[in-house]
């Protein structure tokens, strides 16, 4: 397709790396001393590069290029994140280390009702279940249905288990709590894996409301097409 995308001259280039800086998508990098677009799907053709280059060596021009993919692009930074963290010592899980927080799968669920006479079991299909000690990547995600839970909603429920969990890959945070945005890594785990359906249970207090929209501006930036579905609690353990 005919699009805008940077263009660089070499001639004008002097390789101090301030356009690879500036670009947020990681479209450059420098190559051999000199600033190089590397994938035509990563550059938006928005130009945060052009100003911070102090010789005028970026343009915009007209041509032939993959069209922008975002989900590459979330999926890339990602996997640098996760790259940098395990440079620098890191556990490989995002888990800072911790032994306890080893990416391991307990196992997989049937999608079938429990007898009323047996004992509840635990549907926990894996290991951590933290979103912020999630790795970005394992094969428990491969093919799963995605529940993402705020963490109060499985004491509030009392069938949580055998009627959200079961069958599910099963993640859990607050954003009161954790006080981050967990956009970014929600994406980066439904680009990079093979996500079949994206499930969010959330109580109906206002600060919940961070943790759905996490999960919408997560699909969204993955840019997947998923079965969606939001659960809503009361905090007497009503489904409202």
């Amino acid at each position: 397709m005919i699009r805008t995308v940077i263009h660089i001259d070499e001639d004008k280039c002097t390789g101090c790396g301030l356009c690879a800086n500036a670009c947020h998508e990681g479209a450059i990098g420098i190559v051999d001393g000199k600033a190089k677009l590397l994938r035509d799907d990563f550059c938006d053709g928005m130009g945060d590069c052009l100003p911070s280059c102090p010789t005028g060596a970026i343009t915009f021009v007209e041509r032939e290029a993959l069209p922008y993919d975002e989900a590459a692009v979330v999926a890339a930074r990602a996997a640098k994140a996760y790259t940098a963290h395990t440079e620098q010592g890191g556990s490989g899980d995002l888990g800072g280390g911790c032994p306890g927080s080893r990416a391991q799968m307990l196992h997989t669920p049937e999608k079938t009702q429990a007898s009323p006479e047996a004992e509840a079991q635990s549907q926990l299909a894996q290991w951590p279940c933290q979103i912020k000690l999630m790795p970005l990547q394992s094969p428990y995600y491969q093919g799963a249905d995605l529940l993402i839970a705020a963490d109060c909603t499985a004491f509030s429920y009392a069938s949580f288990h055998d009627r959200y969990m079961r069958g599910r890959v099963t993640i859990i945070g607050c954003p009161k709590l954790d006080a981050i945005d967990y956009t970014e890594k929600l994406s980066a785990i439904i680009a990079m894996n093979d996500i079949r359906s994206v499930t969010v249970c959330r109580m109906e207090v206002p600060c919940c409301g961070g943790l759905q929209r996490a999960a919408e501006g997560a699909l969204d930036a993955s840019g997947k097409k998923l079965p969606f579905e939001v659960v809503t609690f009361s905090v007497r353990g009503e489904v409202l």
